[in-house]
């Protein structure tokens, strides 16, 4: 049998053990230490923001910016609703509703416009919407323009989920650089990895001292452990910064290999009936490609079908993101819809996207769907 061909297998070299060796030798094995000192500088400057916090996952640098905003019980937080389930956790950790809004079609991405009707239709309500998450999905940008001037009209802070995105860009300005503070992820499966991680992003130096208080379980500077607001064990390992910072230097490399293989994924899909890809020509976008993403616009080919056949021939496979307005934990949550993120997500493909995987195994993902699409 062939061996299984994976997602996004995290790809680590010696590059990376010579960095985690430095840790482990220097003693600081435990959260912080000159490595997460040096990961946080590094991130700041790739992101193109003056600060960063380097943080236990994605989700915890969201949960953190949430409640610096004023995320509450009785407040609303406007949300993408095609997502990883993270994103709408972050907002019901801090007891505010999450209000979903459905995707543009040409790549999935939050519908700027229909946020920003959302915004207005809640103000309309008198409604508290204390901030706004986007969600970069799949390694490309959101429509920012719109998104940033429109919310910044209305009061409205805009939380950048840049989870998928690190290296990506709209119009030169890097991914992590959008709204009034934004998050990434170190996920094993992400486009780099710190086994697991996050970081949260901001030129708001009030905003990131707070998280970075909130962080340490909220202790007071003062020389006994003295608290006035709850707190959280979020800090990320001196040992795991140090494989990002490894990682952080070969990013460059690992998004060409993954640029290289959604085009090797054009040339041998793009021709069949019905097939499309979730980006387009504009060229003020310049995705990471963290995963080549596909959607099938014919009746009898659906996500299942493709999946199951995938992986029979060992090869994984997986829907698109479940938007959050069908997940049965948030049944009763509100939506602004129109129905095109739950096409996506019935009609929609991640392809394995990895940056180590050879050309061969590439192959062997087009020959495979080729099959199962004609």
């Amino acid at each position: 049998m062939s061996e299984r061909i994976y997602l996004s297998k995290a790809h680590v070299t010696e590059v990376e053990e010579g960095f985690v060796l430095d840790a482990v030798r220097s003693g600081w094995v435990a959260p912080l230490g000159p490595h997460v000192d040096a990961f946080e500088a590094e991130i700041a400057e790739r992101a193109g923001v003056e600060h960063a916090l380097a943080l236990s996952s994605g989700t915890a640098a969201l949960h953190l910016a949430l409640l610096h905003l004023g995320a509450r019980p009785g407040s609303v937080v406007l949300c993408a609703s095609m997502t990883f389930a993270a994103t709408a956790n972050a907002i019901a950790y801090t007891g505010a509703e999450p209000v979903f809004v459905d995707s543009r079609d040409s790549d999935g991405n939050v519908d700027a416009d229909l946020m920003l009707k959302a915004a207005d239709d809640l103000a309309r309500e008198g409604r508290e919407v204390v901030a706004a998450c986007s969600v970069d999905l799949f390694g490309r940008a959101c429509d920012y323009p719109t998104l940033e001037a429109g919310l910044a009209d209305r009061g409205i802070p805009l939380v950048e989920d840049a989870a998928e995105s690190l290296g990506a860009s709209f119009a030169g300005r890097p991914a992590g650089s959008f709204g009034r503070a934004a998050v990434l992820s170190f996920n094993g499966n992400k486009i780099m990895t710190t086994s697991g991680g996050g970081m949260l992003v901001s030129d708001d130096a009030d905003l990131i001292a707070h998280a970075r208080k909130l962080s340490t379980q909220a202790r007071e500077p003062v020389p006994w452990y003295e608290h006035t607001e709850i707190g959280y064990n979020y800090r990320l390992s001196n040992v795991l910064a140090a494989l990002g910072r490894g990682q952080l230097s070969r990013l460059d490399e690992m998004i060409s290999r993954r640029r290289e293989i959604r085009s090797t994924y054009v040339a041998g899909l793009g021709d069949l009936e019905g097939v499309r890809f979730l980006f387009d020509d504009d060229a003020r976008y310049v995705d990471n490609c963290w995963l080549t993403t596909l959607v099938v616009d014919r009746h009898d080919v659906s996500a299942d079908m493709m999946v199951a056949a995938m992986d029979r021939e060992q090869i994984e496979a997986r829907h698109l993101w479940k938007p959050m307005h069908l997940q049965p934990v948030h049944s009763t949550s509100r939506i602004f819809d129109e129905g095109v993120s739950s096409r996506l997500f019935a009609q929609g493909l991640t392809l394995p996207s990895g940056s180590a995987l050879t050309d061969a195994e590439i192959e062997r993902v087009i020959t495979t769907l080729r099959g199962v699409l004609s």
